[in-house]
């Protein structure tokens, strides 16, 4: 049998493991910094748990575990009671309200989270779209805060301007889209128009106004959503005729006030560009406030690398009442696409071997190991090659792993008390007494810390 991994997955190799590394801790630091606390779930979660939380077609991408052993033997007889009981997580936001609601007790509210974790989603593969992949989760629970919406935006503009890459945040609150339906006549249906206009970017107004027909949203009420599809300008150019068009909606002129907050208090960004955008849905049926994507204005891509919103119940459906909560999270696969396309990662990215001693031999390697251990505790990242082999070799060695410096300690050398450190780039070599080798590298400030 060839050795293969199930499509929608992937094997990550040094190179992009230290890559995605980069990615992970650069927005891990900025979660901390904004007062955020780590927490990890189980990768599988009660079916039930996970069920009836991302809509209908969300539901249908749940990955679903077996039944093992007689319980599956018994379902198999009994067809009624299904196949199975639990699932992979789907995303990092159920499982998170899960979590709040079974140690309510436990923590302190408003409680902040930050979680980096894989999910898995039973989707068709695709370029940029996997059946694994990574979230970077942000929430904070437990306040009705519009001041946490605000630290959001901050936060992604912070996050992303650390990598380096240019965005757009784009704003819109569910409530704005609710009054849409109300206005058009068909407030029963706000989940399906949603979800259509959801899918705007992909398939084109033509095939949203199509799909909402299919869902039984009446030609009289797409007539009514069309002047959402005509806005155009920057969001104090769409208020107003926004606020106009849907005066008659009480909820969406609450959303339009929370946005008009968001938006006047965010101030400056270091490097985003924030804008509201009257046709993002998101279509989680979680979402019943602000909703955000961020969009790469970088490479050829062009995708949502981030999203996220709030959520005034989700606690709900495990019993906990009234516990609003709104978060964000980071697309790492999406995000690296950019980063490689763009040239963004660094040129040396920490945890790589900077330094690597040849072996000449027992007695050779026995000195090394010394001089090894030296430069461990100076914090330079080394490694002995572990077989007595020609030079040309251990040579290749360093440069298929990018090492760039190579410590030559043949005989000649122990018999005067030096090393001869040749820089792998240049070619060039210098010889130093082995106890200046951690000065060496020390004023070269080549730690891997």
């Amino acid at each position: 049998m060839k050795p293969s991994i199930p499509k929608g997955t992937r094997d990550f190799g040094p190179q992009e493991m230290l890559r995605r590394k980069y990615i992970f801790n650069t927005i891990e630091k900025v979660f901390q910094k904004y007062g955020f606390l780590p927490l990890e779930t189980p990768a599988m979660e009660h079916l039930e748990t996970l069920t009836g939380k991302y809509g209908e077609e969300g539901d249908r991408l749940i990955f679903k575990v077996l039944k093992r052993g007689a319980e599956l033997e018994r379902a198999l007889e009994d067809r009624s009671k299904g196949f199975a009981d639990e699932a992979l997580r789907y995303d990092l936001t159920v499982p998170f309200a899960r979590y709040v609601v079974q140690h309510q007790n436990e923590l302190a509210f408003p409680f902040k989270r930050y979680q980096i974790q894989p999910v898995w989603r039973a989707d068709r593969p695709q370029k940029g779209r996997y059946r694994e992949f990574y979230q970077c989760d942000a929430d904070m629970i437990g306040s009705t805060s519009l001041l946490n919406e605000v630290e959001l935006v901050m936060l992604l503009d912070e996050a992303f301007t650390e990598l380096g890459l240019h965005v757009a945040i784009k704003l819109n609150n569910r409530k704005v889209l609710s009054g849409i339906a109300e206005v058009s006549g068909q407030p029963d249906k706000v989940v399906d128009i949603v979800t259509a206009i959801d899918k705007l970017d992909k398939i084109g107004r033509e095939k949203v106004e199509e799909e909402m027909r299919t869902k039984g949203v009446s030609n009289a009420a797409i007539a009514g959503i069309a002047p959402l599809f005509e806005l155009k300008g920057t969001w104090r150019e769409q208020r107003p005729q926004l606020e106009q068009w849907l005066a008659a909606s009480a909820v969406a002129q609450e959303g339009l006030k929370e946005l008009a907050f968001v938006f006047d208090t965010v101030g400056a960004l270091k490097s985003a560009s924030i804008e509201f955008d009257p046709t993002l849905a998101r279509g989680l049926d979680y979402y019943t406030g602000a909703i955000f994507e961020v969009k790469a204005m970088e490479g050829t891509l062009q995708s949502s690398i981030s999203g996220g919103g709030r959520y005034d119940d989700l606690t709900g459906v495990f019993g906990l009442k009234g516990m609003s909560g709104v978060g964000i999270s980071f697309g790492a696969d999406r995000i690296y696409d950019v980063l490689l396309e763009t040239n963004k990662f660094p040129a040396e990215l920490g945890g790589s071997t900077k330094l690597l001693f040849a072996n000449f031999g027992e007695a050779e390697a026995q000195h090394c190991l010394k001089l090894l251990r030296q430069v461990r505790d100076a914090g330079i990242a080394a490694e002995l090659y572990p077989d007595k082999a020609k030079m040309a070799k251990q040579f290749k060695y360093a440069d298929d792993k990018s090492i760039p410096y190579v410590a030559i300690l043949g005989e000649n050398e122990l018999k005067q008390g030096i090393i001869t450190v040749k820089d792998m780039k240049s070619g060039e070599q210098k010889a130093v007494r082995q106890e200046e080798l951690v000065g060496l590298f020390s004023a070269m400030d080549i730690s891997s810390t």
